[in-house]
């Protein structure tokens, strides 16, 4: 089974946010020498926790001081966006790095109103319009022209070369598998955002729908979960708290810095709070190594997938490179 990354650069209480994206390019190459396949980075806005505001800027650096793990966006939030713009950055992408490039698209604005709206004034009528946005960047994107009649039939995105990066919609509800389906393009399942709810509908809408391509003619589908690992399940329960911490304050409105587990162990929670966070513990991927492993490697087959995305935040940049360490062992990856 394949096994892959998604990095959201998240910033740490008293330490420069400029920080996470160092970070971001170190564990980049930390997850290749390991043997991960692909290592996707993701599109926040206006927010102290996340701070990966530039997918295609970071994804750049990392594909220029890595050599074989691809290299992708988890997602670009293209509402916001240019199709055509956000083709042309992709290509020059793949001229970087010819053959590891992935484009995961999201419809979400990534932010709040406010600054959904600072990104794009007309923001709304064009998550209206993401269907044609995706048919018009699926064509830019693998070198293929517009249907004769459309208004930019005329136009090519720029650098041209044999390869294209691999297009995936993202989404956690039933819009985006339907959607992966409509185009006969890969799909990603973001089981974190709620513990997985409406997994098993969104898989089975986008096998039962699935369109053929010439690229993809069988559906492709993966999920992405988030996981943490230890030298002992103690440890990593102890990592846990970071997250857990940062999930009330979410809850809440707020998007602060990830503290640290000390700190947040030390902070006063409300009945209320220790109730969702008993249930959030019930079904998470923590623990050893060897016990995410088989908790994960038991969800994929229940699901029918051959890959897995995994999520994973800590307070110390050194507990996460050793969580992603733990789980590759116990997964039996090629090391490079």
């Amino acid at each position: 089974m394949k096994i892959s990354v998604l990095d959201q650069s998240t910033a740490r209480k008293g330490q420069p946010q400029s920080d996470a994206i160092g970070e971001s390019i170190r564990l980049a190459r930390h997850c290749e020498s390991l043997g991960y396949h692909r290592y996707w980075v993701s599109e926040h806005h206006n927010s102290n926790s996340i701070v990966g505001t530039a997918p295609e800027v970071l994804m750049a650096a990392i594909a220029a001081t890595t050599s074989r793990i691809r290299v992708g966006s988890a997602g670009v939030m293209l509402p916001h966006y240019s199709a055509l713009k956000v083709a042309e950055q992709f290509r020059v992408l793949e001229g970087i790095a010819p053959g590891r490039i992935d484009l995961g698209l999201g419809r979400a604005p990534g932010s709040d109103r406010l600054t959904a709206y600072a990104l794009n004034p007309e923001a709304g009528q064009a998550a209206e319009n993401f269907p044609r946005q995706v048919m018009d960047l699926q064509a830019w994107v693998s070198g293929e022209k517009l249907a004769q009649g459309h208004p930019f039939a005329a136009i090519t995105a720029h650098p041209t070369g044999p390869t294209s990066p691999e297009m995936w919609i993202l989404g956690s509800s039933d819009y985006g598998a339907q959607l992966a389906a409509h185009f006969g393009l890969p799909y990603a399942f973001a089981y974190f955002f709620s513990d997985g709810q409406g997994v098993e509908q969104a898989l089975s809408l986008y096998r039962a729908n699935y369109q053929p391509s010439t690229r993809y003619p069988k559906p492709v589908a993966t999920i992405c979960v988030w996981a943490l690992a230890a030298d002992t399940e103690a440890e990593a329960r102890r990592q846990l708290l970071t997250r857990e911490s940062w999930r009330v304050g979410f809850e809440q409105g707020l998007r602060l810095p990830l503290v640290s587990p000390e700190e947040a162990a030390a902070e006063t929670r409300s009945p209320a709070d220790m109730a969702r966070i008993a249930v959030s513990r019930q079904k998470a991927f923590v623990g050893t190594g060897e016990q995410v492993a088989a908790r994960l490697t038991s969800l994929a087959h229940e699901l029918a997938l051959d890959e897995l995305v995994i999520n994973t935040w800590t307070f110390d940049p050194e507990a996460r490179r050793h969580s992603y360490s733990l789980i590759a062992r116990a997964f039996g990856l090629p090391v490079a």
